[in-house]
């Protein structure tokens, strides 16, 4: 098995061209001057857990986990790693999911998760600030007496600090945004333990280059997120959840695409394929039709506005063939509904004993989804494979998982792999990324020259090269 899935892993790489990049081991030495900074682990299995994330690429652990309590702390572990060229791995949750926090070099893992606090609260303004290692959980527990939320949704409990390092969106991004649209300023130390502030509390600026959107989605390549100045919504005063069946996904992605041109306000828009549907089903206890469906919610500040949306999203998906379509604005129903479609990932894994899986994560323009989806599905059956397929139509972007065990042999492992590739032809050929929300990580780096071309990777290569000449964060 460990062989045959090498054939999932082999793709060319970008060659790194950071000045001295970090390959030295810690040494007895540097453990001591690294426990006088902050409290650290050695211990086989955190070194593991700290190796290994939701992905099915395979875990490599850190030489040593350091458990940093401050934004001081973690500058001064930084500026120690730099100065001996020790190669630095950030460290949230652990539920990324493409290999992000291998540690292919050794070094040390900085795991954030003691920086959990609420720095400041500011609700007349619609902003708080947090700690990176806060969960979107914990921030919403926090600001429950406000009235207010932050709404960025992954599905998992992720940290703060880990969504920004990913740019993270999720189920809610149609009507709020992804990080990029809700952070507004962050701390970062960088990789010589330099602290830097980027942003402000204000709600627009001219001035400079935007630093936070370059720190967004750069995966701990080029420091550590410590503190994070989020944007907060009101929590909607009413909500209503509606479901539709459709004969087919082409139908299916038609509505999503009325509901998008006819301004509906919609704060949810999930496809799903009759594949997924038997996956919902199996792990959720559920006894949902096999079909592709949408799963939608609305909300407002009165029920007569969020009714009028719900009306007339519902006239048009059954304008679009949507049928037995059902809506509800029961919490712990609307609750159910949602947990079950945020548990897909692991619904999925389990059509398969001892289930794995690759996870794609296409975003397209939304008039090239049909398409996309229904030539993937096709792949799908064509290939014998497990890939239930489902995700954000109301942005974009989907989700094939690829599901695998240890029985499967190299042929079947090879057909994933081309279905993967395939996928990823197609998107790129329509405008979209190999990666919506969950990062490039080790999973998406031989993708991402043909995404953005040489100058672009030039581009960034540059920047790396600045803020961390001696290439130890996450390298």
């Amino acid at each position: 098995m460990r062989a045959a899935l090498q054939v999932l892993r082999r793709a060319p790489r970008l060659r790194h061209q950071s000045t001295a990049a970090a390959q030295k081991t810690v040494d007895d030495a540097f453990l001591a001057s690294l426990e006088a900074l902050a409290t650290t682990s050695q211990s086989p299995d955190v070194r593991k857990l700290h190796g290994d994330d939701e992905s099915h690429h395979e875990p490599i652990p850190p030489e040593v986990v350091a458990f940093p309590e401050s934004t001081e702390e973690v500058a001064a572990i930084l500026k120690l790693c730099n100065e001996q060229s020790i190669a630095v791995v950030p460290y949230g949750a652990g539920t990324s999911l493409e290999g992000h926090i291998q540690a292919s070099r050794g070094g040390v893992c900085v795991d954030v998760s003691k920086l959990d606090q609420m720095v400041a609260e500011h609700p007349e303004d619609l902003d708080c600030r947090v700690q990176a290692g806060m969960t979107r959980k914990a921030v919403n527990s926090a600001l429950r007496h406000t009235g207010l939320h932050f709404p960025v949704d992954p599905g998992a409990d992720a940290t703060i600090g880990g969504m920004a390092a990913c740019g993270a969106s999720g189920t809610t991004s149609v009507r709020y945004g992804t990080m990029r649209d809700n952070v507004l300023g962050l701390t970062a130390v960088l990789a010589d333990g330099t602290v830097l502030e980027t942003g402000s509390r204000a709600r627009k600026s001219s001035a400079g280059y935007d630093l936070t959107k370059l720190f967004l989605g750069s995966e701990g390549t080029l420091g550590v997120i410590t503190e994070v100045a989020l944007r907060l919504h009101p929590v909607p005063m009413c909500v209503e959840a509606a479901t539709a069946r459709f004969d087919s996904l082409e139908e299916a992605a038609d509505a999503v695409q009325a509901l998008l041109l006819h301004g509906v306000s919609v704060a949810r828009c999930e496809l799903l394929d009759a594949t997924a549907i038997d996956a919902f089903n199996a792990f959720s206890k559920r006894n949902e039709e096999s079909c592709p469906s949408l799963f939608l919610e609305f909300n407002g500040p009165t029920s007569e506005a969020v009714a009028a949306h719900t009306e007339l999203a519902l006239e048009l998906c059954a304008d679009c063939g949507g049928r037995d379509i059902k809506r509800s604005q029961d919490e712990s129903e609307r609750d159910e509904l949602w947990k079950a479609r945020h548990e897909l990932y692991y619904a999925s894994c389990a059509l398969k004993t001892n289930g794995r899986a690759i996870v794609t994560d296409a975003c397209v323009p939304v008039s090239q989804l049909p398409g996309l989806i229904q030539a993937t599905s096709r792949d799908v059956k064509e290939n014998n494979v497990v890939g239930p397929c489902f995700g954000h139509a109301g942005d974009g972007n989907f989700h094939c998982i690829l599901v695998y065990n240890d029985d499967d042999d190299e042929d079947y492992l090879e057909r994933l792999k081309q279905v993967n590739a395939n996928l990823i032809e197609r998107t790129l050929a329509a405008g979209g990324t190999c990666t919506g929300e969950h990062g490039v990580g080790s999973g998406k780096k031989a993708y991402l020259l043909r995404e953005k071309g040489a100058a672009a990777i030039d581009a960034m290569r540059s920047i790396k090269a600045a803020l961390d000449p001696r290439g130890v964060m996450n390298p």
